[in-house]
């Protein structure tokens, strides 16, 4: 083909192709929420059909939702069956999970460091103060757990929000959406751990103050410590299951 030839242009999606599309994305948000916070538990059987009455929609989006979930590793599908579950937990996944978040967060960290003006510096100490004042709380196991969870989920974008890598911060977020259910797991039976406050705080401290080697390793210390009491805790349940 001569270098001058034009590629093929590709149509523009339709109007019902475009709509479904959309769809697809937004049941994608939601089922992506409802897993990673557990109300979807690990291994429960997806239902397509009660799964298109309660979103309203035909099989072909919720088909492309269940799709990309798969690829993003919330979803599996069943053997020998047409159908879908909630990906089950293992320690194999959440080794693999801590890993990439320990690799791919340190990464985008240090762009922060390097790139992040004054704005993303305010930015990150306003989110850490949210999140310490929900971590000095007396709460019992159970409470108030979605609020840390959003304040602590903000906290840690906030510390890559100025990579400007866009496609880093989507693996980084899929990443955490995954630790998720693996964190909630472990609240579910236990209080948040007082050494996290501390950890937060040296965290912004360093990375605030441009110290990226140190602020790396100790995000890379944080998210392993976090992967080491969640897996103890699977441990645990599944020793008494």
């Amino acid at each position: 083909m001569s270098r001058n030839a034009r590629e093929p242009v590709m149509p523009p999606l339709r109007a019902d192709e475009e709509e479904s599309r959309t769809l697809a994305a937004g049941i994608a948000t939601r089922l992506r929420t409802q897993i990673a916070s557990g109300e979807i538990p690990p291994g429960e059987k997806l239902n397509l059909d009660e799964l298109r009455q309660k979103f309203g929609v035909s099989l072909s989006p919720l088909r492309e939702a269940l799709s990309r979930l798969g690829a993003e590793g919330f979803v599996a599908g069943l053997e020998g069956q047409r159908g879908y579950r909630v990906a089950p937990v293992s320690r194999a996944n959440l080794d693999e999970v801590t890993r990439l978040r320990a690799e791919l967060e340190g990464l985008a960290l240090r762009e922060s460091i390097r790139l992040g003006g004054e704005h993303w510096e305010s930015e990150l100490v306003l989110r850490l103060h949210r999140l310490a004042k929900l971590e000095r709380a007396s709460f019992k196991v159970g409470e108030r757990v979605a609020d840390w969870e959003a304040a602590h989920r903000a906290f840690h974008q906030g510390l890559l929000s100025a990579c400007r890598m866009p496609l880093l911060i989507n693996f980084c977020a899929t990443l955490h959406d995954l630790s998720d259910r693996y964190r909630r797991l472990f609240l579910e039976h236990h209080p948040i751990d007082r050494n996290v406050a501390d950890e937060h705080r040296q965290i912004c401290e360093a990375a605030t103050e441009r110290r990226a080697d140190e602020a790396c390793k100790l995000l890379r210390e944080h998210i392993e410590r976090t992967g080491r009491l969640v897996r103890q805790a699977l441990a645990g349940k599944a020793a008494t299951a």
